[in-house]
C-alpha cells in the first residue's frame, strides 16, 4: 500500500511535508509517493540528509494556491500536485492521498476525480477534538455551510462508521449539536434531524451542547459545516490562548518558574493532548476514495500522523463500509 502526499501544499511545504513523509517511511514503515516539483523535493531530501527505499517521487510542476478558485484550478492545472495525487489513487497507484494545501482544491479534485459515494449528497470533513476521555469525532467542519436534515443524517452515518472502523470505538454514541439537550431545542434544521436519526440503527443519544464535546460524553457530534468550523476554530484559538496565559503566569516570578520546572512532564503531556498534530489530518468522507486534509500550518509530525490516518482508513475499507451502509438502509433514513 502506498500513500500519495501532496509535497507542495501547506505553509511550510515542501520542507515539512518531505520530512513528515520521511518519518512515515522510517517510523511507520509506510510506502509514500511524494507528488510535486521533483527538484524542490530532492533538495529537501538532501537537506534532511536522508533517503528511503519506501519513498518515491512523482513530478508535478504546478501548484494550486489558496487564492485560486478550487474548481477552476483543478480543471486547468492537471499537472498540479493535488490533482496528480488524486489521480494516483484513481489509477490504483496509491491507496489514499494526503494534502495540507487548499481544502477546496482537495475536495474538488476528489469529487471530480472519484465522484461521491452513491447515496451521499455531499462529502463532509471530519475533525477529531481532544476530550477528557480521548477524542470526539466532529463533522462537518467546513465542507457544507448549509445543510438539509437528511444530509446531517448522512453525516451521522459516516461519522459513526469512521469512529468504529478507524478509531476502534464499539457502538459509537452519536449526538446532534444543539443549544440544549432537550428535543425541543434547536433551529428548524436541528429539530427536523432528531426524529430522522431516531429512525436509524445508530446509537443516537440525542442532543449535545458545546461543552459536551470536550467532556467526551459522546463519540460523534453532528452539525453543519458552518457551526462545525466555528467550533473547531474556537477550540484551536482557546488552546493557543491558554498556552500563552500559562507562559505569562510562569514568567511572572521565580517561584512560578520553579513550579513549572517541577511540573514540566505533566505540562508536556497536557500540550501533547491538545496538539492537533497528534491527530494528523481530517478525512474527507463521502467520496469514492481516501483523502486526508491537513492543517495549513502542519509540521512534519502532523504530516506523518496524517499518513498514518490515511493508512488506517484505507486498511479498514472505510469507503466500502460507507457505501455498503448507505446502500443497505431504507430510503427514509438517508433521504436519497
Amino acid at each position: 500500500m502506498k500513500i500519495a502526499v501532496d509535497a507542495m501544499g501547506g505553509d511550510f511545504a515542501p520542507r515539512e511535508v518531505v520530512r513528515g513523509a520521511l518519518e512515515a517511511c522510517q517510523k511507520l514503515g509506510q510506502a509514500v509517493i511524494l507528488v510535486g516539483d521533483e527538484v524542490a523535493i530532492r533538495g529537501e531530501l538532501k537537506d534532511a540528509g536522508a533517503e528511503h527505499h519506501l519513498l518515491e517521487i512523482v513530478h508535478a510542476p504546478e501548484i494550486i494556491t489558496n487564492q485560486e478558485s478550487p474548481a477552476v484550478a483543478v480543471r486547468r492545472k492537471k499537472n498540479s500536485s493535488i490533482v496528480r495525487s488524486a489521480s494516483l489513487v484513481k489509477e490504483g497507484e496509491a491507496a489514499a492521498f494526503v494534502s495540507a494545501g487548499s481544502t477546496g482544491a482537495v475536495m474538488a479534485a476528489a469529487l471530480l476525480g472519484w465522484g461521491r459515494v452513491s447515496g451521499i449528497d455531499r462529502p463532509a470533513i471530519v475533525s477529531i477534538l481532544p476530550t477528557l476521555k480521548g477524542g470526539t469525532v466532529l463533522l462537518d467542519v467546513g465542507a457544507n455551510v448549509d445543510c438539509k436534515p437528511h444530509q446531517l443524517v448522512q453525516f451521522a452515518i459516516m461519522g459513526s462508521l469512521y469512529a468504529e472502523k478507524v478509531l476502534g470505538i464499539v457502538r459509537p454514541k452519536v449526538a446532534l449539536l444543539s443549544n440544549g439537550e432537550e428535543d425541543t431545542k434547536g433551529n428548524e434544521v436541528t429539530l427536523a434531524v432528531g426524529p430522522l436519526l431516531k429512525l436509524t440503527d445508530l446509537n443516537f443519544v440525542g442532543n449535545a451542547e458545546g461543552r459536551d464535546i470536550f467532556r467526551g460524553t459522546v463519540d460523534v457530534v453532528v452539525c453543519d459545516g458552518f457551526v462545525g468550523n466555528v467550533v473547531l476554530k474556537t477550540g484551536e484559538g482557546l488552546v493557543g490562548a491558554l498556552t500563552e496565559m500559562v507562559k505569562e503566569e510562569v514568567n511572572k516570578n521565580w517561584l512560578a518558574k520553579i513550579g513549572a520546572f517541577m511540573a514540566l512532564p505533566a505540562l508536556r503531556n497536557f500540550r501533547r493532548r491538545l496538539d492537533y498534530a497528534e491527530y494528523g489530518g481530517a478525512p474527507l468522507l463521502g467520496v469514492n476514495g481516501v483523502a486526508i486534509i491537513c492543517h495549513g500550518s502542519s509540521p512534519a509530525m502532523a504530516i506523518k500522523n496524517a499518513i498514518r490516518t490515511a493508512r488506517e482508513a484505507a486498511d479498514s475499507n472505510l469507503v466500502g463500509s460507507i457505501r455498503d451502509s448507505v446502500r443497505g438502509r431504507p430510503r427514509r433514513e438517508v433521504g436519497t
